[in-house]
């Protein structure tokens, strides 16, 4: 499996960005990509994903309904469309993709439980 993320760039506060992540190798659910994020000295952290039933899309907290994941399974794409950026945004944003589905929120949520990853597009947010 590849995942290729793209999109990122230097966007002023209160900007919008779209992020895509293109998977290839192998035919699996785009359900299963879910969006990180790592911020200069920090640890990778969860943005957006699908929940088990596929149909659920959880946001972490800090999106605060600013961001939106959706995904094109004709072309095995996941984007993640960014608006009301703020310089807290900054990071290093990657997709990622398991195997199976994540039974929990838990598993979800946590970068180590997950195989395949991008290689991650950078996201400037000037002040």
């Amino acid at each position: 499996v590849q995942l290729q993320a793209s999109g990122g760039g230097l966007v002023q506060a209160g900007g919008s960005l779209r992020l895509s992540c293109a998977a290839s190798g192998r035919t699996f659910s785009t359900a299963s990509i879910t969006w990180f994020r790592q911020a200069p000295g920090k640890e990778r952290e969860f943005v957006a994903g699908t929940d088990w039933s596929g149909g659920r899309i959880v946001y972490a907290d800090f999106v605060k309904g600013r961001f939106t994941t959706f995904r094109d399974n004709a072309k095995n794409t996941v984007y993640l469309q960014m608006k009301d950026l703020e310089p807290e945004d900054t990071a290093v944003y990657y997709c990622a993709a398991r195997n199976s589905v994540a039974l929990s929120i838990a598993i979800l949520t946590n970068p180590a439980m997950y195989i395949y990853w991008g290689q991650g597009t950078l996201v400037t947010v000037s002040s």
